[in-house]
This record gives C-alpha cells, sequence and structure tokens, in this order.
C-alpha cells in the first residue's frame, strides 16, 4: 500500500569569503557577535557557546584581519572587569548578514517551490 510521502524542505547554507578563498562571515561566527553582544565579553561569548576563549578570540581576529578593521572595541579588565563590544563594523555586519540569510532562505524557498510542488519524486 503506497504511503503518502512526507513533505520535503529545503535547507541552505552562506558564509562570505573573501578573493583567496578564506572565510570571512557565516553562521559560526554571527552566533560568536550575537553572544559577545548579548554577554558583554569574549570569555562570557564563549562559555555560553561551550567553545573555548582561544577558539572565539581566533575567528574574529581572523575576520578582523581579512576585513581590515575591528569587530569588537574592548575594554582591559580592572577593578571594573573587562569586557567587549561590537564596533559600528560589526553590528552593521550582524544585521546585513541576517537579512542575507533572510532573503537567501525566502529566495530558495520560493525557487523550491517552483520547481517540486507539484512532482512526485
Amino acid at each position: 500500500m503506497p504511503t503518502k510521502p512526507k513533505r520535503l524542505v529545503i535547507k541552505s547554507k552562506i558564509w562570505i569569503e573573501d578573493q583567496d578563498g578564506n572565510m570571512v562571515f557565516g553562521s559560526g561566527r554571527l552566533r560568536i557577535l550575537t553572544a559577545i553582544e548579548e554577554q558583554g565579553s569574549i570569555l562570557a561569548a564563549a562559555k555560553e557557546l561551550h567553545m573555548s576563549y582561544r577558539a572565539v578570540w581566533g575567528k574574529i581576529k581572523a575576520t578582523e584581519e581579512r576585513l581590515g578593521q575591528p569587530l569588537l572595541s574592548r575594554r582591559v579588565g580592572g577593578a571594573q572587569g573587562g569586557g567587549s563590544e561590537l564596533t559600528p563594523l560589526g553590528k552593521a555586519l550582524v544585521k546585513r548578514f541576517r537579512q542575507l540569510q533572510k532573503l537567501t532562505q525566502n529566495k530558495a524557498d520560493s525557487i523550491f517551490q517552483d520547481l517540486f510542488s507539484n512532482e512526485a519524486l
């Protein structure tokens, strides 16, 4: 007896590379910057993401080097404690990447529906 086919959905993943093919920004770095923005420090963000401080810092540093501009402004610790916050570039990158993800997903969904909506696979 034939069963009703399960509903199919499309998934896509996007990221930004430089001209040499090096990762600049993607969903992982988006999560890192979002966590830093929410937590106020690289260390707290690393803990929240279950990553090492070194791994988080390395990804931020690589992206900053590839963009040639800082994504974070950092405050050195002391009596008041240290911390980090996103620069205007960091905030813009987060905002625009989220927009890019949403637009890409919407377009992919539309194309998928056009190509697969009435097809038996």
